[in-house]
């Protein structure tokens, strides 16, 4: 097994150095702008250098994923999606719809799709019957954004895809579905030399992002796992409310972000810079430890939603518990310029003034 890791983490590299190449000969680069501050044109290959590496390696072992020819159809058709929009900034309603086909082939080819939520009220379980199909298009379009949009700093969407798979493989491993674990394993190791290129430790020059054509991937990969795993007839793996911890942050980012924006009476999808990440840092927390910050409350979530799993904690519990963490999260997003002054207060530091618009 250490072998074949070993060659996967070579061939990802390989590719990531490859794909920069033929990146910046097609144009397929971040130039920066007013929200985007780097230096230079960036390669955005992260997410097609991954999606390569684990088609290749699902192509070479097909019965290590149920539906495999679908699962790299789709992922396939994201990763080309996403990098048209990389490249040519295609609009939301195109991104959309690709996201919907996407989800309506996943239900009628593989039939994965939600049909319970379990007891998430504590009044019994949830079936949704003939609205599964609809909650389950809503699930994977939420879970596709929720992880392109918490991409806003060097190893982010990276580092809390590692949390995410890593959980997700350790509840399977417990469940005894030991294929698909390693499936998530390898997706962990395919992130690392991503997250090596994109913080620099290879040198400036050889910088690469991820792209939406990898956040694209990654949410579709996440959700196909969690859906999968939580509606397996007979003995499900997980239950679906421990789904919400194990993608705790980037969910609670994104329903906060948009919950704010139309308050304000902006387009929800309209790009800002009021992200966590962006309160962390004018909070004076640097780019790292940014990053080790939210990695480590998204790794603090996932343990929750492992030992709920594990030690049976009634599901209408780990709901509400979810529900209260979001709503004081939301509250802190909403009002982060308050929050920021407070917090510059007590350790003495020198006020600012900071827009919330």
């Amino acid at each position: 097994m250490f072998f074949d890791l070993f060659l996967t983490f070579f061939i990802a590299f390989a590719i990531l150095f490859l794909m920069r190449k033929v990146a910046r000969r097609v144009g397929l680069v971040d130039q920066p702008s007013g929200r985007k501050l780097h230096d230079g044109n960036i390669p955005l290959v992260g997410g097609i250098s991954i999606c390569i590496t684990i088609v290749n390696y699902i192509y070479s072992h097909p019965g290590m994923i149920n539906h495999a020819d679908l699962y790299m159809f789709c992922i396939c058709g994201l990763t080309l999606v996403g990098a048209l929009d990389d490249r040519f900034d295609l609009s939301v309603k195109i991104r959309m719809i690709v996201q919907a086909l996407i989800s309506f082939a996943m239900i009628y080819f593989a039939s994965v799709e939600l049909h319970s939520l379990g007891d998430l009220f504590g009044l019994g379980t949830i079936e949704l019957g003939g609205f599964g199909a609809v909650i389950t298009v809503l699930a994977v379009i939420g879970c596709i954004n929720a992880f392109n949009m918490v991409d806003g700093i060097d190893g982010l969407l990276g580092g809390l895809s590692m949390v995410t798979f890593a959980s997700i493989g350790i509840l399977l491993l417990l469940s005894g579905e030991q294929s698909l674990s390693y499936l998530c394993l390898l997706l962990v190791v395919c992130m690392v030399p991503y997250i090596v290129m994109n913080l620099g430790l290879t040198g400036r020059e050889r910088k690469v992002f991820m792209g939406d054509a990898g956040s694209m991937m990654i949410g579709f990969t996440v959700i196909w796992l969690l859906i999968g795993a939580s509606q397996a007839e007979g003995n499900p793996m997980i239950r679906s409310v421990t789904a919400l911890w194990l993608i705790a942050v980037p969910l609670m980012d994104m329903s906060a972000i948009m919950i704010r924006r139309v308050k304000q009476g902006k387009s929800p999808f309209k790009p800002d810079r009021d992200h966590l990440h962006h309160v962390c840092q004018r909070l004076g927390f640097s780019s790292l430890q940014t990053l080790g910050l939210i990695c480590l409350i998204a790794s603090l979530f996932a343990s929750v939603g492992i030992l709920g799993e594990v030690l049976l904690i009634p599901e209408y519990i780990m709901f509400y518990s979810f529900v209260i963490i979001f709503i004081v999260y939301l509250g802190i997003l909403i009002n982060y310029c308050k929050v920021i002054n407070f917090f510059r207060n007590k350790l003495g530091l020198p006020k600012k003034s900071y827009s919330s618009s």
